[in-house]
C-alpha cells in the first residue's frame, strides 16, 4: 500500500529540486541571453547540446530505467538481487559510455565537416565527456526512484542544477566563450555524478547482503526490457532534440537561439507536472504489483485531475503574456521568439499530461507499447519538420513537435486507460470546469495586460491571473484548500 506521506515526501523534494533547477536555469539563460552571449553564440551552444544529447541516447540506452524496475520488482520478493543489479547495470553503462566517448572524439572533425559546422569542433571534443558524466546522472536519476527514494534524485539535481549556473558563468567570463559554457555543463555533472555514486554505494548498495549469484536469467531480461526503453528514450530524445538541430541545419545558428529560448520557457513552465509525475510512477507500479488496480487508477485520475488545473490555465496565460515576458526577461533581440513560444503552450499542455503518464506506463509494465508510439510519433516530428522549417522557419518546427507529441500523449492516456480503467467521465467533467475557470482567468490578464511596462509589471499581471485562478478554482469546487494543504503539510 502507498504511502501517501512517502508520496508527498517525494512529490516535495522533486518539486523543490524542480524549483532550484527552474530558477537556477532561468537565471542561467537570462546570463546567457542578455550579457554573456550573442544570439548566435547562444544558439550554437544548444545546438551543440542537442546534438550531444541525441548521441548520448546510445551512452544508457534503456539501461538506467530497467534496472530500477527490476530493483522496484526484487526490493520486497528477493532483496538480495539487488546488489547484482547495480554491479551489472554500472558495469555495462560503463563500457557503453567509454566506447561512445572515445568515438565521439574519433569522430567530431569529419562529422562537423559533413554538418558544415567547423566550430562545433571544440564542443564535439568537450562533448566526449559531457556524455559520461550526463550519463552519470541520469542513471542515478532512475536508480534511485527505483528505490522509491526520489530524495536523492532531488540531491542530485539541485547540486547539479546550482554547480552549472556558477560553472557555466565562470568559464563564459574566463573568455571561454560558448564552449567555456559547455564545459560549466560537464563539470556540475561531474560534481552531481560524484555525490550520487557515493550516496547510492553507503546508503543503498551497502545496506543489501548479496545474495550468492544472480537469478538466472535475470541479466538476459534487464537487457531485453531496455530494449523498449531504449526506443521510448531514443524516440523521445529525438523528438525533443532533431528539431534543434533540423532548424540550425535548414536556417542558422540565430533561429536556434530563438527556438532555443521558447523550448527553455516551455521547460520551466512543465516543471512542476514532470515533478509530480517521476513521484508518482513507481507508486503506481506498486499498486499494480500488490493487486491493487483500483488505488493506481484513483491515483493516476487525480493526478491528471491537478494537471489540468494547472495546466489549462498556464496555456492560455502564457498565450497572453508572450510578448511582454519575451521582452522584458530576454530583451528584444529574442522578440522574433514571441509566436514560436505562443505555439509552444500547446506543447506544454500536452507535455504536462504526458508527465504524469508516461513513466508510469513503464512501471505498469506497458514500456514496449509506449516504444511503439514514441517511435512513430518521433519519426513524423522529424519528417514533419522537414515540411515545416522551409516553409514557415522557427514556428513550423514549433508546429510540428505539437501536433506529434499531441498524439503521442493521446496514445499513451488511452494505454493507461485500458490498464487501469478510470473515469474518463469524471476527468471530462473537471476539465469542463477548469475551463470555466481559465476563461474567467484569462478575460481578467487581457483587461490588466495594456498597464504591463516591465518585469514588476510583468509579474503582477501574472500573480494578479493566479489570483483570480486560486478564487474561481475554489469556487467551482475543482480545488479543494485543505486536500493541498494536507498533502503539503
Amino acid at each position: 500500500m502507498v504511502s501517501t506521506d512517502r508520496l508527498s515526501r517525494g512529490v516535495k523534494a522533486i518539486f523543490g529540486a524542480g524549483v532550484v533547477r527552474m530558477v537556477s536555469n532561468a537565471l542561467l539563460v537570462v546570463l546567457l541571453t542578455r550579457f554573456l552571449l550573442t544570439t548566435e553564440g547562444y544558439g550554437r551552444l544548444n545546438f551543440a547540446l542537442s546534438v550531444l544529447t541525441i548521441v548520448s541516447i546510445f551512452a544508457t540506452l534503456g539501461l538506467p530505467k530497467s534496472a530500477a524496475r527490476y530493483i522496484t520488482d526484487f526490493a520486497e520478493t528477493d532483496p538480495g538481487q539487488i546488489p547484482h543489479i547495480i554491479r551489472r547495470s554500472v558495469l555495462y553503462l560503463g563500457v557503453i559510455t567509454v566506447v561512445l566517448s572515445v568515438a565521439v572524439v574519433v569522430v567530431g572533425r569529419p562529422a562537423a565537416r559533413l554538418l558544415d559546422e567547423p566550430r562545433i569542433v571544440p564542443f564535439l571534443l568537450v562533448g566526449a565527456v559531457y556524455i559520461g558524466s550526463r550519463s552519470g546522472t541520469k542513471y542515478l536519476g532512475s536508480i534511485f526512484q527505483g528505490f522509491n527514494q526520489v530524495t536523492w534524485t532531488a540531491v542530485v539535481k539541485v547540486i547539479s542544477s546550482v554547480s552549472r549556473l556558477v560553472f557555466v558563468a565562470a568559464f563564459v567570463l574566463l573568455g571561454f566563450g560558448a564552449v567555456g559554457a559547455l564545459a560549466g555543463y560537464v563539470a556540475s555533472f561531474v560534481l552531481a555524478s560524484v555525490v550520487g555514486f557515493g550516496a547510492l554505494y553507503v546508503d543503498f548498495y551497502r545496506r543489501y547482503e548479496p545474495a550468492p549469484e544472480m537469478e538466472e536469467g535475470l541479466t538476459r531480461r534487464m537487457l531485453e526490457y531496455a530494449v523498449p526503453l531504449t526506443a521510448t528514450r531514443g524516440a523521445n530524445v529525438l523528438d525533443k532534440r532533431v528539431d534543434t538541430v533540423l532548424v540550425g541545419l535548414l536556417m542558422n545558428m540565430t533561429a536556434v537561439g530563438y527556438y532555443t529560448v521558447a523550448k527553455q520557457v516551455s521547460d520551466f513552465v512543465s516543471m512542476p507536472a514532470a515533478s509530480f509525475g517521476f513521484t508518482i510512477s513507481p507508486a503506481l507500479g506498486e499498486q499494480k504489483s500488490g493487486d491493487r488496480l483500483d488505488r493506481a487508477a484513483s491515483l493516476y485520475e487525480r493526478s491528471l485531475q491537478y494537471v489540468l488545473l494547472a495546466y489549462v490555465p498556464a496555456t492560455v496565460g502564457l498565450i497572453l503574456v508572450a510578448e511582454p515576458m519575451v521582452r522584458y526577461v530576454f530583451g528584444t533581440p529574442y522578440l522574433e521568439a514571441v509566436p514560436v513560444v505562443q505555439v509552444f503552450s500547446g506543447f506544454i499542455f500536452v507535455n504536462a499530461i504526458n508527465k504524469v503518464t508516461s513513466d508510469g506506463l513503464d512501471y505498469l509494465g506497458r514500456a514496449r507499447s509506449r516504444a511503439v508510439v514514441k517511435t512513430a510519433t518521433a519519426v513524423a516530428n522529424f519528417l514533419l519538420n522537414l515540411v515545416l522549417i522551409p516553409t514557415m522557419g522557427v514556428v513550423g518546427a514549433a508546429i510540428a513537435t505539437v501536433i506529434t507529441y499531441t498524439v503521442y500523449t493521446g496514445a499513451n492516456v488511452w494505454v493507461i486507460h485500458s490498464e487501469l480503467e478510470f473515469s474518463l467521465r469524471r476527468v471530462a467533467r473537471h476539465a469542463g470546469i477548469v475551463c470555466l475557470v481559465t476563461a474567467g482567468m484569462g478575460a481578467v490578464v487581457v483587461s490588466v495586460l495594456p498597464m504591463v511596462s516591465g518585469i514588476l509589471t510583468l509579474v503582477g499581471a501574472v500573480v494578479v491571473g493566479l489570483l483570480v485562478w486560486s478564487v474561481l478554482s475554489v469556487a467551482g469546487g475543482v480545488l479543494d484548500v485543505r486536500e493541498v494543504a494536507e498533502f503539503i503539510g
